[in-house]
């Protein structure tokens, strides 16, 4: 931890093997883990905990305090799982009194230049790609794919396995699995490229095409495609997660299929 040209506060907990380049800031009350590497002109502030074997680039600031006027000077964090990358100038801001945190969960990539806002929540696997913009309250599921240059408004949800493509205006929350694209966001099929890569059957992907096709193709509205879809589609882990998803959607979800 003899580091000449960087500033670690006495106060902060830091492994033994963790490697932080000149100039590098780290502030009071902050935490990393073992095999995290942080490079130069970086700042961590107080209520960062950062995971074990994380990188974090030039330019990062992490757990700086929200840009939320409500904010009061609270304590509350900024969490970054492990193996988590964190690439040049990215901007993730600490939570509020409404969740007390800021999350990032493991094996994330979160690309140069994204904002993260208070109290998002981004889990497991997900990818940030450039220049995103998250505004406070946004969840992020387990490998979800959020395209360069997206703008996601506050308190959206968006699900496991889902991919929002580059420059999209995201106003309503979107469903697991699926592929969103078009001005405004719309359905426009299932992510099936990227659930074949991680493992998911034929068979499965055809169910999860299956109730999206109730949902966005038959002309139903959404309460009558829900009950349908609950009818007549065998209950299973996926099946459940799509209809728990948009039952508890506050915004509402992304609008219809209307081709591609």
């Amino acid at each position: 931890m003899n580091q000449p040209l960087a500033y670690v506060h006495p106060g902060a907990k830091i492994a033994k093997n963790v490697v932080i380049e000149p100039f590098t800031t780290i502030h009071n009350n902050v935490v990393i883990g073992d095999g995290t590497w942080i490079g130069s002109n970086v700042t961590i502030m107080e209520g960062a905990r950062i995971g074990k074997n994380c990188n974090i680039f030039p330019g990062a600031v992490i757990s700086a305090v929200p840009q939320d006027l409500k904010f009061g000077g609270e304590e509350s964090l900024a969490v970054i799982g492990d193996n988590t990358t964190i690439r040049e100038c990215v901007t993730i801001n600490r939570g509020t009194i409404a969740s007390g945190q800021t999350t990032i969960g493991n094996n994330c990539l979160i690309m140069a230049t994204a904002h993260i806002a208070h109290d998002c929540h981004i889990g497991n696997n997900a990818i940030v790609v450039n220049g995103v913009a998250l505004a406070g309250h946004v969840t992020i599921g387990d490998f979800a794919i959020i395209g360069g240059l997206a703008a996601v408004h506050q308190f959206i949800s968006i699900g496991d396995h889902a991919m929002v493509s580059g420059g999209s205006l995201v106003r309503k929350d979107v469903p697991p699995f699926t592929k969103a694209a078009k001005e405004p966001l719309s359905y426009v099929g299932i992510n099936s490229v990227g659930l074949r890569r991680r493992g998911f059957t034929t068979e499965k992907i055809k169910e999860i095409q299956d109730i999206y096709r109730i949902l966005y193709q038959k002309n139903y509205n959404t309460s009558q495609a829900l009950a349908i879809i609950e009818a007549e589609m065998q209950a299973t882990p996926e099946r459940d997660e799509i209809l728990d998803f948009i039952r508890n959607s506050s915004r509402g979800i992304m609008k219809g299929y209307t081709g591609v």
